[in-house]
C-alpha cells in the first residue's frame, strides 16, 4: 500500500512540474487573443459598468449602443460555469450564426489563455482541463467549452424575448445582449476575427 501512494505522489508531483514547464512556456508561445488597436482596426469595446457597447475604429468612436444586458449576476474576472456572470477580457469574434433563437449570436474566444492560466491558478480547473483550453488555441481551434468555466458566450439579441425585459434587467447567463435590431447593425461592423474587449 505504502508503495502504490508514493508512487501515486512521484506521478502527481511528475505532472505537476510538468505542467509548470508548460505554462512558462505558453507565456512565451500563445499570443493575446487581443493585440493593441491599430489605427484602421474596428473594435468593440464593451462597458459592463455603463451598459454600452461602442464600435471603435482605432481609438476613435464610430458609434455607441446604450442599454445592453450582461450576466444577471454582473460581470467577474472569475466566471465558473453556469454562475450566470460575464467574463472580463480580451477575445475575438469566433464564430456568427444568423439561425440563433436570439435572432443572430456572435461566439467569443472565450475562455482565452488568460482566463485558464487564472483558472488552474486558483483552482477553478483541473490541469487537464487547462491542457484541453491550451491545446486548442496552440492548435487554432475554437477553445473547449465544456469545462468548469463555463462557455458558449457571445453577443446576441434578444429573439423572441421581451425588449421590455431587455431594457430594466440584466438577464443574461453571461452573454453580452442588445436588441435584435442593434445585432443587426453591429453584423455589419464586424466579423470573425474582431476583438471585443469586455471591461
Amino acid at each position: 500500500m505504502g508503495i502504490i501512494l508514493n508512487s501515486r505522489r512521484n506521478t502527481a508531483s511528475f505532472l505537476h512540474l510538468l505542467l509548470a514547464l508548460f505554462l512558462s512556456l505558453q507565456v512565451l508561445s500563445v499570443p493575446s487573443s487581443a493585440a493593441d488597436a491599430t489605427a484602421d482596426e474596428v473594435w468593440l469595446l464593451v462597458d459592463t459598468e455603463n451598459l454600452t457597447i461602442s464600435v471603435m475604429r482605432g481609438k476613435a468612436l464610430l458609434y455607441k449602443y446604450d442599454n445592453i444586458a450582461i450576466g444577471s449576476n454582473g460581470p467577474s474576472v472569475a466566471r465558473r460555469v453556469s454562475d450566470q456572470t460575464t467574463p472580463l477580457g480580451e477575445f475575438r469574434i469566433s464564430g456568427i450564426n444568423p439561425r440563433s433563437r436570439f435572432h443572430l449570436f456572435m461566439a467569443i474566444d472565450y475562455p482565452t489563455m488568460e482566463h485558464a492560466r487564472s483558472a488552474l491558478a486558483d483552482g477553478r480547473i483541473s490541469p487537464e482541463e487547462y491542457m484541453a483550453v491550451s491545446n486548442a488555441w496552440l492548435g487554432g481551434e475554437p477553445p473547449p467549452q465544456d469545462t468548469r468555466l463555463g462557455g458558449y458566450l457571445g453577443i446576441h439579441g434578444v429573439g423572441d424575448g421581451s425588449t421590455e425585459i431587455h431594457g430594466r434587467v440584466n438577464w443574461t447567463d453571461g452573454c453580452i445582449a442588445v436588441t435584435n435590431e442593434q445585432i443587426e447593425e453591429l453584423a455589419r461592423w464586424v466579423g470573425v476575427g474582431t476583438r471585443v474587449s469586455v471591461r
